[in-house]
């Protein structure tokens, strides 16, 4: 079964792609060598991840995946990162100890009124190194893209304030335990979910900031409660920049030379280009080839948990020998 319309409209890229090249056999060695990393469930648990197991956690989840985009550091640049609870954080676990930090210090992150309303100083001051409260950091990296997440933070307040439950629980409700729906919904409320493209004339669908909620919740909640979903092997990979890295080192995923160069290059490539769409159309389909040779096999993984199970390779120095592709965008 298809996944929203991901699926449909990412095999119509693949049978054009110019610059992305897939290769079916590297899929079974990846496996073999690779594959008893990969684990069914993934877990929720980490200091800096929020869980009280009230709906409040589910309000949780979603601002910090309103946010939950681009993290990369320009060339030569330090990464942001944040203090929490004496470590340093950096990338998505930055995000998720800044938002966890700031609810612990009373910020009401998960009030759409707040949220409508939040200044410029008040998500600065959350995303500094010390966080509300706290004293800055002397030549401190400033997080990517601020000014899209401060607008992003505002519209989704506003719509939710202005929506009859004025309450993003509500959509669960209309979901009826769907995954599918529940991320068609999220996309359909929130243009800053809305991740979508045009190849060759044709729109391309991702969504892969939906889709990511929609499993983080299933994580937290151990697929109880509100992340009890009966559909949620049809969510697909969430496209990113990280995965495509991990396949090309695996083999099963390569670049034609000009576009290779550029990679190398840490050129950044423009969202919605065409070899921007192909390489996350690529990864999508990469996926669910490796997920049918899982099947294949006996281990049955939905996409979400192959999309893991490659991230989490993606954070040895091993798969980061060559660069992943720049694009700065906020849907990935």
């Amino acid at each position: 079964m298809t996944c929203l319309e991901v699926l449909p409209s990412v095999e119509r890229v693949v049978a054009r792609s110019r610059s992305v090249l897939f290769h079916q056999d590297r899929i079974a060695p990846a496996i073999t060598r690779w594959g008893d990393t990969a684990h069914r469930s993934p877990s929720w648990q980490h200091p800096c991840h929020f869980f009280d197991g009230s709906q409040e956690t589910v309000r949780w989840i979603f601002t910090l995946d309103v946010l939950n985009h681009c993290f990369w550091p320009d060339p030569g640049k330090p990464a942001w990162s944040v203090l929490y609870e004496g470590e340093v954080f950096s990338g998505y676990w930055a995000l998720a100890a800044a938002l966890k930090r700031a609810t612990e210090r009373g910020v009401p992150v998960t009030e759409p009124r707040f949220l409508a309303a939040i200044g410029e100083k008040d998500l600065a001051e959350i995303f500094s190194f010390h966080g509300p409260g706290g004293h800055g950091r002397p030549c401190g990296t400033e997080i990517p893209l601020f000014a899209e997440r401060l607008e992003n933070l505002r519209q989704t307040g506003s719509i939710i304030v202005s929506e009859p439950g004025r309450d993003v629980m509500s959509l669960f409700h209309a979901a009826r335990q769907s995954a599918v729906k529940l991320a068609a919904l999220i996309v359909s409320h929130f243009p800053s979910f809305r991740d979508e493209a045009r190849y060759k004339g044709e729109k391309v669908y991702f969504w892969k900031r939906a889709q990511i909620f929609v499993s983080d919740v299933s994580a937290a909640f151990g697929g109880k409660k509100w992340g009890d979903f009966g559909d949620l092997d049809r969510l697909t990979a969430f496209a990113d920049y990280k995965l495509p890295q991990v396949l090309r080192e695996l083999g099963i995923i390569s670049y034609r030379p000009e576009l290779a160069s550029r990679v190398a290059a840490m050129e950044q490539l423009e969202a919605g280009s065409e070899e921007e769409v192909e390489i996350r159309a690529m990864t999508v389909w990469a996926v669910e080839r490796i997920k049918e040779e899982f099947l294949r096999r006996g281990r049955k993984l939905a996409g979400p948990q192959i999309d893991g199970w490659l991230w989490g390779l993606g954070q040895s120095d091993e798969f980061r020998k060559n660069p992943y592709h720049r694009c700065r965008t906020i849907f990935y």
